[in-house]
């Protein structure tokens, strides 16, 4: 019999972290590190704007300043040291080939890109930590799916035949509604790409592409309150990807990006830019966006995030779940912050534990850590509820 080949032994955390970036979602996730590693250095554009990044958060003397350059980094680079990626996705893979090289770990919120997925067998060859998804949307609303579907198969049976509905929507919102119905809590051009970009989902059955997905914008109420929301991306691999038995046949699968009541209207004259201007209009409206509506520190962000799951057996023999965060920022934070940076925070502890194998993790892969890391985000100060309905 052919002997499995071992799994490459990690690379020991050093208890040096060094974070990327300050940007809008950069939050009190850095102060959580300040208290678990025994070095944090934050990396910015230049000294000075990381030293006020720093101060800003009230962590001056707690973590180092730095101006970020890739060689800058890498100069400082130690095997086992953990690199976080608050940088634009696009940045990823060659920070990736860096920690590769000098046996250090790397994590962020984003999705895996192809160029980052090819890098994966060197990592894991190297005993190096790739962890991706690990923030809000992506991140959080994995944690929800795998936990519904996780309590939906213990109640129904996953050998069951069985039709499912599973919607998983998440908006970062002003908490005081403005006549535009939106304010940028992330990069205005990845906004505006990302609408750009066809979605495909399940609906009705069967496989569904969006080639403009705010064209498939509809009502969607989220405990009594009525919301717009659309398909974003591709949603068709989440259906492996969170455990979906191959006995249930999803109806309805769905994931997707939540807005104000009254966006669709809104952002009509946007809508008619996307149709026909090419990247460099798209490029110069998103500074156009930014600046016509640009966040204050008065301003106040809020998070809703709605995940529901509906499981019927045919025989009227139904479960239902449903998550629900909603969150407003405060002065000291944003909520797209504190839900991204500390989601993020709670997997960096995990690779300073040497508590992830070497190679590509996700902060959701099973149900059991999915319930792990939701107790830990609530005691984290991220709030949530749940609802379920047994079978009847």
């Amino acid at each position: 019999m052919a002997e499995t080949a071992a799994r490459p032994a990690g690379v020991p955390a050093s208890g040096t972290v060094h974070w990327i970036g300050a940007g809008l979602s950069t939050g009190s996730g850095l102060a959580a590190l300040c208290d678990a590693a025994d070095r944090v250095r934050l990396w910015h554009r230049t000294e000075e704007r990381a030293a006020q990044g720093l101060e800003a958060l009230g962590l001056t003397g707690r973590a180092e300043p730095r101006a970020y350059t890739l060689q800058a980094l890498t100069a400082e680079l130690a095997p086992g040291d953990v690199v976080v990626s608050m940088l634009p996705a696009p940045e990823h893979a060659p920070l990736l080939a860096a920690c590769v090289s000098r046996g250090a770990h790397f994590a962020c919120s984003s999705y895996v890109s192809d160029a980052v997925l090819d890098q994966v067998p060197a990592a894991t060859a190297a005993g190096v930590v790739v962890l991706t998804e690990a923030g809000l949307d992506p991140g959080i609303d994995h944690l929800f799916a795998h936990s519904l579907i996780a309590r939906a198969r213990e109640e129904i049976g996953a050998d069951t035949a069985a039709e499912v509905s599973l919607t998983s929507y998440c908006g970062g919102i002003p908490a005081v509604p403005n006549d535009f119905r939106y304010r940028f809590s992330w990069a205005p051009a990845g906004v505006l790409n990302a609408l750009r970009s066809p979605a495909r989902y399940i609906e009705a059955g069967a496989e569904t592409t969006a080639p403009r997905p705010w064209e498939v914008t509809r009502p969607h109420v989220v405990d009594g309150e009525p919301f717009e929301v659309y398909p974003n991306r591709d949603s068709l691999p989440f259906v492996d990807q969170y455990g979906l038995p191959p006995a249930w046949k999803p109806q309805t699968f769905v994931r997707g990006t939540l807005r104000l009541d009254g966006w669709l209207d809104a952002w009509q004259p946007v809508f008619e830019e996307l149709r026909h201007g090419d990247d460099r209009r798209i490029t110069a409206l998103a500074q156009e966006l930014a600046a016509r509506y640009p966040t204050t520190d008065a301003d106040r962000d809020r998070v809703v995030l709605a995940v529901s799951l509906d499981v019927s057996d045919g025989s009227d023999r139904t479960w239902s779940g449903r998550y629900l965060l909603d969150l407003e920022g405060d002065e000291e934070e944003s909520a797209m912050a504190r839900c991204v940076s500390r989601t993020l925070a709670l997997g960096v502890r995990r690779i300073l534990h040497d508590g992830l194998p070497p190679g590509l993790n996700r902060a959701a892969e099973t149900a059991e850590r999915s319930e792990d890391w939701l107790a830990e985000l609530a005691r984290d100060g991220v709030d949530f509820t749940l609802r379920t309905g047994g079978p009847s």
